[in-house]
């Protein structure tokens, strides 16, 4: 893989092309659906460092090629996204960030909390061109219901015994049913352009204290109160548990008065006419984002599942995306029929 890696950036770099493996740092592979590598070089070269995304082999994409490139270039020139050294069908080569990822505890920090939130206003005003008309959650169903179908049904029989029960169960996760308590989810509010993947570890920390969101792949039209509970929704997952599969979701520790800290640093960029229009839209965000928090874990249940067959990561991802989807459900029947 760092042979393959090396000489993409070789093609792309004409002073990499004298060098070798052993001249560069590799960090190992980290990504859940494609994998992202930094690649630092040990001595003088230019550029010193960068990160490369694989594009090859992605079947869960939201937007098509063109339209991702077209989004990627425009968050861009707005300082959103990473510059861009380089892009085609396999791979695209980015600017390498100085910092760390955010961890689930940073999340609650006050300070990066007001970095993230001027950052998502920042790019919830923009406006991509050729987007779909369908929102995030309409184009999931579309793109990635069959390929969850094609993992449960088909593949079914490939899985220890102990997963192939959670197969059976899973199969509820496409269905029509499921689709509409999703939707139901979704405030009743103009969608517009959003990340859709803000959990910490797409938010970068530099190391002079700027925040950087990360990821976009999934980035198209949606609605707001999402991207505020994703960030959220995401530090509810222990990893390094004993006994399989090696992970336990746990209750949200965040609370109503934590989203709206955040969402009111987020309406700190708007204008309101009146002290009691900010608090009336503030009070209908908290309520609005505390539902599509639901929501993450219906993304990533069914994110997980064509994974189970190709893993990039050590997990046991039949069980994953059962837990998560049992949680959806059971949050669900809470919230909107009183369970």
């Amino acid at each position: 893989m760092r042979d393959l890696v090396l000489q993409h950036c070789q093609a792309v770099f004409p002073s990499w092309r004298d060098a070798t493996v052993d001249d560069f740092d590799f960090d190992d592979p980290k990504g859940f659906s494609s994998f992202t590598m930094g690649i630092r070089a040990k001595r003088r070269l230019d550029p010193p460092a960068v990160l490369y995304r694989q594009l090859a082999g992605k079947e869960n994409a939201i937007l098509d090629f063109e339209a991702e490139q077209q989004v990627f270039g425009l968050l861009g020139r707005h300082g959103i996204a990473a510059h861009c050294y380089h892009v085609d069908e396999t791979c695209r080569i980015e600017q390498f960030y100085r910092g760390r990822t955010l961890t689930a505890a940073d999340v609650f920090d006050p300070g990066v909390q007001r970095r993230i939130a001027d950052e998502l206003f920042r790019l919830h005003r923009l406006e991509p061109e050729d987007l779909p008309a369908a929102t995030f959650f309409e184009l999931l169903v579309e793109r990635w219901a069959p390929l969850a179908r094609t993992v449960i049904v088909e593949h079914r029989s490939s899985f220890p015994p102990d997963e192939q029960p959670l197969c059976d169960e899973l199969e509820e996760l496409y269905s029509d049913e499921t689709t509409a308590k999703v939707l139901a989810c979704l405030p009743d509010r103009p969608p517009v352009f959003c990340h859709n993947d803000t959990y910490h570890g797409n938010v970068f920390l530099l190391d002079d204290g700027t925040v950087k969101l990360l990821d976009f792949e999934f980035s198209c039209l949606n609605h707001i109160a999402f991207d505020f509970a994703n960030l959220f929704a995401e530090t509810t997952l222990q990893h390094g548990i004993g006994e399989p599969p090696h992970f336990r979701l746990v209750e949200p520790s965040f609370t109503d008065a934590d989203l709206a800290a955040f969402i009111g640093y987020y309406l700190d960029n708007r204008q309101f006419v009146t002290d009691a229009d900010r608090a009336a839209e503030l009070a209908a965000l908290v309520v609005e984002t505390r539902r599509a928090t639901l929501l993450s874990d219906y993304m990533y249940a069914m994110a997980a599942l064509p994974l189970a067959l190709e893993p990039i990561q050590k997990i046991r991802f039949v069980p994953y995306a059962h837990q998560r989807f049992q949680r959806f459900l059971q949050s669900w029947e809470r919230e909107f029929a009183g369970g």
